[in-house]
């Protein structure tokens, strides 16, 4: 009897030893198990996360990948505009927006954009570029990555001709009612000046405003006036009354390129731009365009 119990009793000793050693094997079988599904994932996010930061690291290759480079515009003669009939956008700034692309190897599209969402437009890759006479104020540096100035401009009052006498010495727009190009530099000009804005779509829009007698007067820029207003134009009967700069006692505006913040396009217009000053392409685009007293070569 008692060489029965002590049997029992080895046969259950050994049992419990075996279930013992037992664990540790299946843990450690278990912990590999996680590592290696730990790496697994770790690797794949990190493919992942590397894809994304190629996308974003650089905008020059994203533009050249896709092969087109998307131009914010609006409608603004002499920088970007359709002759009549015609389909092709052209101006001093489609124009030398094509030569840029070419020089990247990739077609250039042009996206009208409601010119208040432009850095949205820009931030979304909606675009890639927003280029159309822009004056590089403290909110669009501040929002965007801009180029080197290329082109000097002013804000200047549109009026009918046959009431522009009565605009001529004007030292402030209280009691006026102006249209204005809703986020434009006109528009800020405007309201610092005690305007009542009526804020449209484009400076173009802005004419129509006082053609139709809609607004009393309209904020534009200089070198939209000079192609669009006065004789021999489609506002034959409009005219400029006054700079607005020079009412304010402020320098002449400059114009420039906006890209994404960061963005590697930056650099890459600059040495395109400094590259087309240098071999008279600038200076012989903007002279096509009047503009050769307004665009910057040095």
């Amino acid at each position: 009897m008692k060489k029965s119990l002590s049997f029992i009793l080895a046969c259950l000793m050994a049992l419990s030893a075996a279930s013992c050693t037992s664990a540790p094997a299946a843990s450690t079988a278990g912990t590999a198990s996680g590592a290696d599904e730990s790496s697994t994932a770790a690797a794949e996010g990190g493919d992942a996360e590397s894809a994304e930061g190629g996308e974003t690291e650089s905008d020059l290759a994203y533009v050249q990948d896709k092969g087109t480079l998307v131009v914010g515009i609006t409608y603004f003669d002499p920088m970007d505009y359709k002759e009549e009939g015609s389909d092709e956008w052209v101006g001093f700034d489609a124009d030398m927006a094509k030569a840029f692309a070419e020089s990247l190897g990739v077609d250039v599209e042009f996206s009208e954009i409601t010119w208040d969402y432009k850095v949205e437009e820009l931030d979304s890759k909606a675009i890639d570029v927003v280029w159309n006479g822009m004056t590089l104020t403290d909110d669009v540096t501040s929002a965007m990555s801009t180029s080197e100035p290329y082109c000097l401009n002013a804000q200047v009052l549109v009026a009918p001709a046959d009431k522009a006498a009565g605009y001529e010495s004007l030292t402030s727009l209280e009691g006026l009612t102006v249209a204005v190009e809703s986020g434009s530099a006109g528009e800020e000009a405007a309201t610092a000046l005690g305007a009542t804005t009526v804020p449209v779509q484009s400076q173009a829009a802005a004419l129509m405003e006082v053609d139709s007698q809609t607004s009393d007067v309209a904020v534009i820029d200089l070198l939209m006036a000079g192609a669009m207003i006065g004789e021999g134009t489609s506002y034959a009967d409009l005219t400029q009354v006054a700079n607005l700069n020079e009412m304010q006692n402020l320098p002449d505006e400059e114009y420039g390129v906006g890209f994404r913040k960061g963005s590697d396009l930056t650099d890459a217009f600059n040495e395109f731009w400094a590259e087309k000053v240098a071999d008279g392409t600038v200076l012989e685009v903007a002279t096509t365009y009047g503009l050769q007293d307004s665009v910057i070569l040095d």
